[in-house]
């Protein structure tokens, strides 16, 4: 099922998109009421019974008609919009390798100088070993066609494709073998930058602070699929357009280590929890930094994976 949050004016609501792809099914009002439709963290909690009920209500609206909204008239919000927590992977090595240099033409940028043409170099050792990653704000998501605002003290603004996934169920000590039961979906991840102010900070050996977290910094949606839906997530395909032009296209088959890997690895002698996101990092060549290339105002970036949508937001200045 593709799954959404959203918004008729009033309260929000989770519903389920029909085989038209142009109504959203209102699956609390469909299910007379019961609170495990009331938000995408009950619906979680719910386990495979909650699920299961929620393909049948589907079912029965494809036949009914009933309790639907029109897509179209509807705003989307994030699947989850105040997660339980966000961990932000970095799992594809052209982005490891590649953003780093992108930052030594900053720092050149910053500082007056010459951009210096220098070559991506190895993969560091540690990336192979293990999944890195860092915790980012879980207050600042947004959604889908929301405006992202520039942060008032960062000059190079960029932005990040990235999939994510959502954990359907906690656990600590989880194997790899049995982490992919753990995973109730994925969404599209644009993890906005403020790369002036990341690459300041990056110097502290700590992990990106306002580089990443301000208001509206981290956009998902614009719906969570099952994860019966994607039975193999390295064959995704990825593409991002810039007001409305092709800036990449890539796919997903390049992460040096699989969600499943990720969960397990982050899971040692760690309880997590349903709902949790984690980000796979940036695909390959998906982000403005390995191009050299930052948002103006006003730019409208536009995330697309398969199975999954097409995640649109315009960044403004303040």
């Amino acid at each position: 099922m593709k799954l959404a949050t959203y918004s008729t004016g009033d309260a929000g609501k989770i519903g389920a998109l029909m085989a038209d792809g142009r109504r959203l099914v209102d699956l609390q009002a469909a299910a007379g009421g019961d609170p495990r439709f009331a938000t995408m963290l009950s619906l979680i909690d719910a386990g495979d019974a909650g699920l299961a009920e929620a393909r049948a209500l589907l079912s029965d609206a494809e036949r009914t008609g009933a309790h639907c909204d029109p897509l179209d008239a509807v705003t989307l919000l994030a699947p989850i919009p105040v997660p339980p927590q966000i961990r932000d992977f970095s799992v594809f090595p052209a982005h490891i390798v590649q953003a780093p240099t992108g930052m030594k033409k900053l720092a050149a940028a910053l500082n007056g100088e010459p951009i210096p043409e220098i070559g991506p170099g190895d993969v560091p050792a540690v990336y192979k070993a293990q999944p890195i990653y860092y915790f980012t704000n879980r207050f600042s998501v947004v959604g889908p066609e929301t405006t992202v605002t520039w942060p008032r003290y960062s000059t190079y603004m960029d932005f990040e494709i990235e999939l994510a996934v959502v954990l359907g169920k906690g656990g600590k000590d989880i194997s790899v073998e049995a982490a992919g039961g753990h995973i109730f979906g994925y969404t599209i991840f644009n993890d906005f930058s403020a790369r002036d102010a990341q690459l300041v900070e990056m110097g502290g050996m700590l992990g990106p602070a306002k580089g990443k977290s301000f208001d509206a910094g981290n956009a998902m949606g614009p719906f969570l699929v099952t994860r019966d839906e994607i039975p193999d997530v390295r064959a995704l395909k990825a593409s991002v357009r810039i007001n409305g032009q092709p800036f990449m296209a890539d796919d997903c088959s390049a992460m040096l280590h699989s969600f499943e890997e990720m969960i397990a690895f982050v899971s040692r002698d760690e309880t997590l929890h349903a709902g949790e996101i984690f980000g796979s990092g940036t695909v390959g060549n998906g982000c403005g930094l390995e191009h050299f290339t930052f948002l103006a105002d006003g730019d409208v970036v536009e995330l697309e994976i398969d199975a999954i949508g097409v995640l649109r937001n315009t960044v403004v200045r303040q």
